[in-house]
């Protein structure tokens, strides 16, 4: 049986460091953070594939749920992600594709995921992204990526998860699976691996969008507040997910990006840094006043979006000038 990782231990692994550090947004989304410590536990660097994080946009009514790229996995760390169906029971896929070495990013329940205690787990059923490490029929045990970490479970909870117990419901689909298969290519290190994550950055600056999102973003949230103000706050939390939170995120990470350019030796960067950390930044502010707002009824000063309008047309342009097409 073939291993997709060294033996796991969820109570001495290390998470990478940007699970570790104290940052504006402690969590991502849950594609990108799982992806995170599965390029961690390979012992690859995740950080060189984020160029992805500068060509987000605003998608009319949310921001671009940002995503590693599978070619750019490709192309750095010569790793094959592909679609699995399903047409068999979950588990015998996970069995089969774990003993061929490709751990599997599936979506499952966090209402059966004991690291989401306090949030979802036993209260609220949320789809989420996990990447399975190993799988126990016997034991009735499952080793998963989640969130910040690496994590177990079993019992009533692997038994739920999977929909072991009971007649088949037909209403249940098979959940959205992904392989992850090495290829003999062998990953790229040192300078090879900046040179093509510069790579990857000037085809991104390439793909910015052509309108400031911003200033699209402005006008739609002005629009929203009409009728936010009225919401209850779980609508607060969905809004915010699909929007502050999504940006404020991934720009967070495009800084930790570009910081790490620097630390490659990379000059130049230092006002394109501050300007996207400043979108961060205003994102957890504006998070908290959009809180405040619905609590009282009231609309927010849209001021500080139009700052940020600047703050992202200085930094793409000072991008766009450090690396010509």
């Amino acid at each position: 049986m073939s291993r997709p990782f060294p033996p796991l231990d969820p109570q001495t692994y290390a998470r990478h460091r940007l699970h570790m550090q104290e940052r504006e947004w402690a969590e991502t989304n849950c594609y990108v953070d799982v992806w995170i410590e599965v390029l961690h536990a390979r012992g690859l660097e995740p950080i060189a594939a984020l160029p992805f994080t500068l060509g987000i946009d605003f998608e009319g009514d949310q921001w671009t749920f940002f995503k590693y790229q599978l070619t750019d996995l490709y192309d750095l760390y010569a790793l094959d992600v592909q679609e699995l169906a399903i047409y068999r029971p979950l588990t015998a896929h996970i069995e089969e594709q774990l003993s061929l070495g490709r751990p599997l990013l599936i979506e499952l329940d966090s209402f059966y995921l004991p690291d989401t205690a306090g949030s979802a787990y036993q209260l609220e059923h949320v789809k989420t992204t996990v990447a399975i490490a190993e799988i126990d029929m016997e034991q009735q045990r499952l080793g998963y990526f989640h969130a910040q970490g690496y994590y177990h479970l079993q019992g009533d909870d692997f038994a739920h998860v999977f929909h072991l117990r009971g007649e088949k419901n037909p209403a249940i689909l098979p959940p959205y699976c992904e392989i992850v298969k090495s290829t003999p290519k062998p990953p790229l290190q040192g300078e090879a691996l900046l040179h093509a994550s510069l790579g990857l950055l000037r085809r991104q600056l390439q793909r910015l969008p052509e309108m400031n999102p911003f200033v699209k973003f402005r006008a739609r949230f002005e629009a929203d507040m009409q009728w936010l103000i009225n919401e209850p706050i779980a609508t607060f939390h969905q809004y915010s997910f699909a929007t502050l939170r999504q940006f404020g995120s991934c720009y967070e990470l495009a800084g930790t990006y570009l910081k790490w350019l620097q630390s490659q030796g990379v000059g130049g960067l230092d006002g394109a840094i501050e300007s996207i950390l400043r979108l961060s930044t205003g994102a957890k502010t504006l998070q908290f006043q959009l809180a405040r707002a619905m609590a009282r009824k009231k609309a927010i000063d849209f001021t500080p979006v139009d700052q940020m309008a600047e703050h992202w047309a200085q930094a793409m342009q000072q991008l766009k000038d450090a690396f010509p097409a």
